[in-house]
């Protein structure tokens, strides 16, 4: 894409988590009954225990597209988000840092008698696989009340977390942000988030995909789940004849793109995560930074490969580094 008169390149809309991290081997996490390397969601008592629980905690705003377009505004785009917070400590916390990052979060913090502002406990064990319990609080609200023309009027593309497919409302504000970022002229996608999810609501998740997106990303497990046919390459191509774009990160066997037909294949140097929070997130956000400037699909392919590459070299969700400088070592702008 040219540049724009556009407000925004990317307006994102998903859960406004605070991720809480720390480090916990395997005996602490069965001690504590934390299934090891998923994500689990909790009520209100048992997160209050988890949190209670963790020592040498890290405090950071999350939330699938929000670390996303954390990783877009530490490359210099223009970026919204949609979520929602309470007006408690840990919601303040969250807007502030998302403006502090550059984005703009769009929805006031909400004051009264909500429920509290989402957090997610996070527990990464010493082989870089992390644990996740995430309690979803006033951010399971979010609907298409919450969704402002204005915002995603203004925005090139817009992506969509899969996560919060579950709640009625959810659906709607998901329909209202593609529906008018489109025709407006933008590009509407969605990150699928989540296999289970998918299975709860294949259906939709399908209708949503044929008739709203003009692109999704999925890992493996993800774009298997639509269709689960008895291979990737079978599921892969019955989603490409749905979505004019569909990417699917392989983890250590790279990542595949099927863009109008037309596939490619981008190969990752394998290394040991330090932890692997947030690197489908990252991803995510190289590749959706190579399809705002107009890179060709094998090169935003590998832009998501080194933004992947950074975020699991250290503890937390969000990059680190300056992406521009690597993509720049690698050739890529």
């Amino acid at each position: 894409m040219t540049a724009s008169p556009k407000k925004y390149q990317v307006v994102g809309i998903g859960n406004a988590i605070v991720d809480v991290l720390t480090r916990a081997d395997d005996s602490f996490l069965e001690l504590m009954g934390i299934t090891k390397g998923i994500m689990q969601l909790v009520e209100r008592d048992r997160a209050e225990v988890l949190y209670g629980a963790m020592e040498g905690r890290v405090q950071a705003p999350g939330g699938s597209v929000a670390n996303t377009l954390a990783g877009l505004g530490n490359l210099g785009l223009r970026t919204g988000f949609i979520g929602r917070v309470h007006a408690d400590a840990l919601g303040r916390f969250y807007a502030e840092n998302m403006e502090k990052g550059g984005t703009d979060f769009v929805n006031p913090p909400v004051e009264g008698g909500e429920l509290p502002t989402s957090r997610s406990m996070i527990f990464v064990s010493p082989d870089g696989e992390r644990s996740m319990n995430t309690y979803l609080g006033i951010s399971a609200e979010l609907g298409p009340d919450d969704v402002s023309e204005e915002v995603t009027t203004q925005a090139e593309l817009v992506f969509l977390e899969g996560y919060l497919f579950d709640k009625p409302k959810g659906k709607d504000a998901f329909v209202r942000t593609a529906r008018t970022c489109r025709q407006a002229g933008g590009m509407a996608g969605i990150a699928i988030s989540d296999p289970f999810c998918v299975e709860r609501h294949r259906e939709d998740f399908l209708s949503l995909i044929a008739n709203e997106m003009d692109y999704v990303i999925g890992n493996e497990a993800e774009i298997r789940s639509l269709f689960r046919d008895n291979s990737l390459e079978a599921d892969l191509a019955r989603v490409a004849a749905i979505c004019p774009l569909v990417v699917c990160t392989r983890s250590g066997d790279g990542v595949s793109i099927i863009r109008d037909g037309l596939r490619v294949d981008v190969p990752v140097k394998k290394i040991v995560p330090v932890d692997a929070t947030g690197a489908g997130d990252q991803f995510a956000a190289g590749f959706l930074y190579g399809l705002a400037t107009g890179a060709d699909m094998e090169t935003a392919g590998r832009m998501g490969t080194v933004a992947a590459s950074e975020v699991i070299s250290h503890m937390g969700p969000r990059p680190e580094a300056n992406l521009q400088a690597l993509f720049r070592q690698a050739g890529l702008i």
